[in-house]
């Protein structure tokens, strides 16, 4: 028996198998975390809240750049509403509705300036989120790490908008609006990253639903804001999302620490293991054990270490080497394009709709709450790819009705300059329906 024990018995121990079952990162970070607690939870809904800062400036434009209406003052006999512009009149023929401080078209006179340098500062913030997309992104994977460029994104936002709210003119205007744009490129990305590795895998979703809440929160917050200031200068604006967004980011400073994830594939593994016993204790735990796991677990495919992974270009570089990053990338890219354009382009022309601004922005705000719950409700349960295709085809439908139900709105106003008479006379079609003089 001894015998055939020793015939069967290997000759070496495989070590190798007990290598090659290493425990990952997220795994390792998962067994000291342990169970998210309340306090864990609250912490990471704390950081999404950024998102609400971040909302406040992406469409505080609707209202600090929006086209103030305006009457005739009984100067001028050629004046009337039918006026299509009052770029024609004399000055002492009409004047704004409200005070002239209430906008910048109205205050540095730009309606009558084109249509060019009215867009411009919006223009600029975008062009600013695109150029801080390019550059900034890999600052958070290899040199800041997460909360330092979340940090340095909304303080730098903030203070951008500070300086905005003391503009001399349209051009020092939309300089510092390109700047806002820029720093704020990074602070949704760093917020979701950031706090869904805080907590464990069980909440990752949730936080990331709550991001989205928060960001439809700050859009909600701005029809209030803007319909308070309604009468004062639109520089209150800018002070009033900017300052408290300085004063948020001090509590980042203060309560939030970095993602072990992060300190982990750095190298950083003193570090990681305090981020760890922080988290442990907001669990209500204490860590006991060796952290012999953080020794064990494979970092070879996230360090990068033999690869430039110190450099700033180590994410592009590693993802140039894999096809099929760069084509799923492009994928993305694609399909997020065309979302922004409709997502971005439709509340920020709210205000050409003819309708009342605030609550053209409040419904438009408050029609991004039931999207949100349904991710929560959907994801998880639904491949991403499906979700997307899904989604957006549904957007692109209703798009086109939107236009044809604007359309028939527009028809039903002009008809109501009509009266009966001249109603009665119009040209009729075959179903016996009137034509305006316009269709005809």
């Amino acid at each position: 028996m001894a015998m055939a024990d020793t015939a069967t018995a290997p000759l070496l121990t495989n070590h190798g198998d007990k290598l090659a079952k290493a425990p990952s990162i997220d795994d390792t970070i998962e067994v000291y975390m342990g169970n998210t607690g309340a306090g864990q939870l609250l912490k990471a809904i704390l950081l999404a809240f950024a998102w609400a800062f971040d909302s406040q400036q992406v469409f505080i434009s609707v209202f600090t750049d929006a086209e103030p209406l305006w009457h005739c003052t009984g100067t001028d006999a050629s004046c009337s509403p039918a006026t299509a512009s009052p770029c024609a009149l004399p000055a002492s023929a009409w004047a704004w509705d409200r005070p002239a401080v209430t906008s910048v078209v109205s205050e540095w006179s730009l309606k009558c300036a084109g249509p060019a340098l009215v867009s411009l500062p919006a223009s600029s913030f975008f062009v600013g989120c695109l150029a801080g997309g390019f550059l900034l992104t890999t600052l958070a994977d290899s040199l800041l790490g997460r909360r330092k460029m979340l940090l340095t994104s909304i303080v730098s936002m903030s203070v951008a908008g500070v300086l905005t709210a003391f503009s001399p003119n349209v051009w020092a205007y939309a300089a510092l609006r390109f700047v806002s744009g820029f720093a704020r490129s990074m602070v949704g990305t760093c917020t979701m990253v950031l706090s869904t590795e805080l907590v464990g895998k069980k909440w990752r979703d949730t936080v990331c639903v709550a991001g989205f809440f928060c960001f439809t929160l700050g859009f909600l917050s701005l029809p209030a804001l803007a319909y308070t200031f309604r009468d004062v200068s639109w520089r209150n604006m800018y002070l009033w999302t900017s300052v408290p967004s300085l004063c948020y980011s001090i509590l980042i400073y203060l309560l939030v620490q970095e993602s072990p994830r992060w300190l982990l594939v750095r190298g950083r593994k003193q570090d990681a293991i305090e981020a760890l016993q922080q988290i442990a204790s907001l669990n209500g735990n204490s860590i006991t054990s060796s952290f012999s796991m953080l020794h064990a677990c494979t970092m070879q495919e996230d360090a990068a270490g033999s690869s430039g992974g110190d450099s700033v270009f180590a994410t592009l570089h590693s993802m140039w080497q894999r096809p099929w990053a760069l084509r799923r990338l492009a994928a993305i890219m694609t399909v997020s394009f065309g979302v922004g354009t409709v997502y971005y382009g439709m509340p920020l022309n709210v205000g050409n709709l003819g309708s009342n601004l605030y609550l053209s922005v409040m419904y438009n705000a408050l029609a991004e709450l039931p999207s949100s719950i349904l991710c929560w409700l959907l994801m998880g349960r639904i491949n991403r790819r499906s979700s997307v295709i899904g989604l957006t085809a549904v957007a692109g439908l209703c798009n086109p009705a939107d236009v044809v139900f604007l359309d028939l709105g527009d028809n039903d106003d002009d008809l109501a300059d009509f009266s009966d008479d001249e109603f009665e006379s119009m040209p009729q079609d075959a179903d016996g329906r009137q034509v305006l003089a316009a269709e005809v």
